[in-house]
């Protein structure tokens, strides 16, 4: 009768425990995809969204969130097009979309200031706009690279009649200006990371420098105007999650690094480390947090757009980001 009593008392006490008897167990929900289209290979461009990936900040968030890289170029009319969720473009990229009536708009700044510029190896006497005449430079074929090369060249008194321009698409930087051409457009946070591994000095002339107006957002991260007004929760939450694998970046980059390797080992090691090291202190730089963009800073680059032929039209520039899905200042 004893034993009998035990057993019940156990029963009993097992029954009231959660999950057991008729309780039926408590599932959590399932995480919400999210799919982020790269701009380019994968970098430490992009090294935040990896760290969150990892560390599991975006699960933390109930997201499930998926990178790809794209074929080169056309993540932003694949955004548009709901081919992806969020992506990564820089802020003359956005302009042009929207002049055209494509909703994407930028949710924040990778990286707090224009860290690109003009460079070739030191013996080709390329200090400023003024020496590009007679010279021959490798650029993609963008409409903006001869805008801003114009325009840089006219403020300097240069004749850009006597610059020669060679599309080099996305050609390796080192192997081109041995053989074809001069300087090129690049940016210093890797391929000037690298020319320094390289031991290749270089001189470099920075865009923002020569040109305030030139010191935009790239890159920044994407969304399309219907997502961020049907689920603006889904934004922040990603949002959230991005921002504190950026802050990680920024407070250990050695570690953000080897996350980024283990994501992508094919990547260069040394460049990689010391890139990330480079990109610590301009991820957030002066800014009050992570991602935050400045009205000014897009009012200027478009003024600069319009001004030199670019665009056919003003636009609105209070339409083409939001600093509303980032998450408040620490």
């Amino acid at each position: 009768m004893k034993h009998k009593i035990v057993a019940l008392f156990l029963m009993a006490a097992l029954l009231a425990l959660p999950g057991c008897g008729n309780t039926p167990p408590t599932r959590q929900a399932p995480l919400q995809k999210v799919t982020v289209l790269l701009d380019w290979f994968p970098n430490t461009n992009h090294t935040g969204l990896y760290v969150a990936q990892q560390q599991g900040y975006y699960q933390a968030e109930g997201l499930d969130v998926e990178i790809i890289q794209p074929p080169e170029g056309g993540q932003v009319q694949l955004l548009a097009a709901g081919q992806g969720d969020f992506a990564i473009s820089a802020q003359e990229e956005i302009i042009m979309a929207r002049s055209q009536g494509i909703p994407v708009v930028a949710v924040a700044a990778v990286i707090q200031h224009n860290t690109s510029g003009f460079a070739a190896p030191q013996d080709r006497g390329v200090k400023a706009p003024a020496d590009f005449e007679g010279k021959t430079y490798g650029g993609w074929g963008s409409p903006a690279e001869e805008a801003v090369l114009k325009s840089l060249m006219n403020k300097y008194q240069a004749d850009f009649s006597k610059l020669k321009v060679l599309n080099i698409g996305s050609a390796d930087f080192f192997t081109s200006v041995q053989k074809d051409i001069d300087f090129a457009w690049i940016f210093w946070g890797w391929t000037g990371i690298e020319a320094e591994l390289k031991n290749m000095p270089l001189s470099f002339i920075s865009l923002r420098e020569v040109e305030p107006r030139l010191d935009y957002y790239t890159p920044v991260l994407v969304s399309r105007e219907n997502l961020l007004n049907s689920n603006p929760d889904l934004a922040k939450r990603f949002m959230k999650a991005t921002s504190r694998g950026y802050q990680y970046a920024i407070q250990d980059p050695d570690k953000a690094a080897e996350i980024l390797l283990g994501k992508i080992p094919e990547l260069n090691r040394d460049l990689v480390i010391n890139s990330q090291r480079y990109l610590a202190a301009q991820y957030q730089a002066d800014a009050s947090r992570w991602g935050e963009m400045q009205a000014g800073v897009w009012q200027g680059y478009a003024d600069f757009m319009f001004e030199n032929g670019l665009l056919s039209s003003q636009i609105d520039t209070a339409t083409a980001f939001s600093n509303d899905f980032l998450p408040a200042a620490q």
